[in-house]
């Protein structure tokens, strides 16, 4: 078996995701799955657009906004050299390209405004570029849409992503499991997504699924 036909643990081919963080609230979101990919040992590559640094200062109160601020860990963390921050000035970057191989491009708290961007065809940055590239590969491009209410525009955009291959996954918690935190409406919400992006996670938030979730 070739190596790049060998599965990992993590339910990846390659093993690598990408994920774009916007200014639409729901930095909780993007945490819980950067903490997710990085608890199942995925290769996590981030891009922040500038309202996405704005959001992981006004919403985490991180002083200095990051891709590790927004994960929550320091440098000391054991799967740190598994995150890989890029800035979404640099269209340049690995991510840019379909020759970068990796599994799925996660965009999560994704705003409408990226949303329509994306569905236009837009690559004018990283974050927008990376997404083109996730559909012209063929590749799994989830959208964690966090916006209420939509417009028409965004509507008929939500229509042509789906067309185009993308999984359009809002960020609307369920209440089957009984949740008794905020925690545990956020971890439904990674564990929908991860499991939209093809990732095998240790979250636990399914629906006759007793595993206990993994600790943040």
């Amino acid at each position: 078996m070739s190596a790049q036909s060998t599965q990992h643990p993590s339910g990846l081919r390659h093993n690598r995701v990408v994920v774009g963080v916007t200014g639409a609230s729901g930095a909780l979101y993007a945490r819980r799955v950067l903490r997710g990919l990085l608890d199942s040992d995925v290769e996590s590559h981030v891009v922040l657009t500038n309202p996405g640094l704005r959001l992981c200062h006004d919403e985490l109160g991180a002083e200095r906004p990051s891709a590790a601020a927004l994960a929550g860990i320091d440098d000391d963390h054991p799967q740190r050299s598994l995150l890989h921050q890029h800035s979404n000035n640099d269209i340049g970057a690995p991510i840019a390209s379909g020759s970068f191989l990796y599994d799925a491009m996660l965009v999560v708290p994704c705003s409408a405004n990226s949303l329509n961007a994306i569905a236009c065809g837009l690559g004018d940055d990283l974050l927008r570029r990376a997404a083109a590239v996730t559909l012209k590969e063929r590749r799994r491009l989830v959208l964690a849409l966090r916006e209420s209410p939509l417009t028409l525009i965004d509507a008929q955009h939500i229509a042509t992503l789906t067309a185009a291959g993308a999984i359009v996954a809002p960020a609307s918690p369920g209440f089957y499991l009984n949740p008794t935190t905020i925690d545990d409406l956020i971890d439904f919400v990674a564990a929908k997504l991860l499991d939209s992006a093809g990732v095998t996670h240790n979250i636990g938030a399914r629906w006759g699924d007793t595993a206990k979730p993994s600790a943040r």
